[in-house]
């Protein structure tokens, strides 16, 4: 078998079986009183299995991107990219409009520039 498929059900697999954990803690711990709603139905097979199943699908999805996000190399030695400068805005009067389009609220020096076709 190729490597990225043992890669990627080794980590579906730890994704169902931290799936059936959560599966289980929720029913010890009586969540949203599924224990007592799973147990006391008819079809308690099927809604357990169905619990577990969805979850491990979502378990399993993180897992595999999770495990494979940390595979990446770190290609950055150090900082790059230069020196940062500081850059100051001032507020600027819109020139279609004529008043000054600023941003309130974080950030109210913040110029929005609109654009205009000539006319």
């Amino acid at each position: 078998m190729p490597p990225v498929f043992r890669f990627y059900f080794r980590h579906v697999a730890i994704g169902f079986g931290l799936a059936a954990i959560f599966v289980a803690a929720l029913l010890w711990l009586n969540i949203a009183n599924l224990n007592h709603l799973i147990f006391s139905s008819d079809v308690a097979f099927l809604a357990l299995f169905l619990l577990w199943f969805f979850n491990g699908l979502v378990f399993a999805g993180v897992q595999s991107s999770v495990a494979v996000m940390l595979m990446a190399d770190r290609d950055d030695k150090g900082p790059g990219g230069g020196m940062p400068v500081p850059v100051h805005v001032e507020n600027a009067k819109d020139e279609v409009a004529g008043t000054a389009a600023t941003v309130g609220g974080l950030f109210p020096r913040t110029c929005i520039y609109r654009w205009a076709p000539d006319n």
